[in-house]
């Protein structure tokens, strides 16, 4: 049954990314970050807050902690996402989030000595083959997104965002499995700190006149709120506190697996609801990076890392 929480869990990540680009027609990237993290960390601590009638204690090595989980996994990785969001279409950003699985695989090894083996590297290998040709669908648009070495740089600031958003969940891992924090707690704290940091940000590099919107009018600023309200409730509400659920039950390789839905979500609702194409590259290498994620789960299951439906 739990299996259906995971397909469900990517069902209603993907959509984020739909969302994110329709949103980023109201207002800049480092606004809309400082946006929803402010207002989901207040909603999480508050609700923890209230919860435990009124007492959290903190020690300074757990604030410490979530203060790192949310430089990684909220202030880079959701900065850098929606600056390249911003000229990537939603499905090929969704689709370069797929290169999870790599990253968490090292990041795993590093931190959990989960075992690295032939078979690994070989669905590893090909699994980078097939997201190769996603590369072809949309290049920069000029300027500062020329071209380097083959990436734009859209396309390297959405790949950074996968790399820090994976290590961000390898810390979660840590936070919630070893040291049995609560997701909701390390989640709400996390959040308000990339939240803040994103916030700084935004006050330094964007046009505060008097807030980082592209039109001050009612129209502009309902559709920004509804972008940030909806985002934050599938998103940092539900999706985040789910996965922080998972990982208590499956290895974070296994759920950036699983992730492999996500592109296939996320290019039929762009396709709906943002009328951008739906191109055959990224069905076929969703396939492609199927078959060498495979590889890996399969070797994930016989070294353990993955629970067995009795185990869980």
């Amino acid at each position: 049954m739990q299996i259906f929480l995971v397909i469900f869990l990517y069902a209603a990540w993907s959509s984020v990314f739909t969302l994110g680009k329709w949103t980023l027609g109201f207002g800049a990237p480092l606004f809309l970050t400082a946006c929803r993290m402010l207002f989901a960390g207040a909603l999480l601590v508050g609700y923890a807050w209230i919860k435990q009638k009124g007492k959290i204690p903190l020690t300074k090595m757990q604030i410490a902690s979530f203060c790192l989980l949310g430089v990684f996994s909220i202030y880079l990785t959701n900065s850098l996402e929606f600056w390249g969001l911003q000229h990537l279409s939603a499905a090929k950003t969704c689709f370069i989030y797929s290169l999870s699985p790599f990253f968490s695989a090292l990041f795993s090894y590093i931190h959990f000595g989960e075992k690295m083996n032939g078979k690994k590297w070989i669905g590893m290998v090909i699994g980078f083959c097939g997201f190769l040709p996603v590369l072809s669908l949309q290049s920069g648009e000029g300027g500062l997104l020329q071209n380097l070495g083959g990436f734009s740089l859209a396309e390297l600031a959405v790949i950074a965002a996968a790399i820090f958003s994976v290590y961000g969940w390898v810390l979660l891992r840590l936070l919630v499995k070893e040291k049995e924090h609560s997701p909701l707690i390390v989640n709400g704290f996390s959040m308000l700190f990339g939240g803040m940091l994103s916030l700084i940000h935004s006050l330094l590099a964007d046009s505060w006149t008097p807030l980082p919107l592209y039109h001050m009018d009612s129209s502009h600023t309902w559709g920004f709120l509804q972008g940030v309200i909806s985002m934050t409730l599938i998103s940092n509400i539900l999706c985040y506190n789910l996965y922080g659920y998972l990982l208590k039950k499956y290895s974070a390789t296994f759920l950036s697996f699983m992730g492999l839905l996500s592109p296939i979500f996320a290019s039929f609702t762009s396709w709906i609801f943002l009328g951008e194409s739906l191109s055959p590259i990224v069905f076929v290498s969703t396939g492609v990076l199927f078959i060498g994620l495979f590889l890996l789960y399969q070797e994930e299951k016989k070294q353990g890392y993955v629970l067995s439906t009795k185990e869980q």
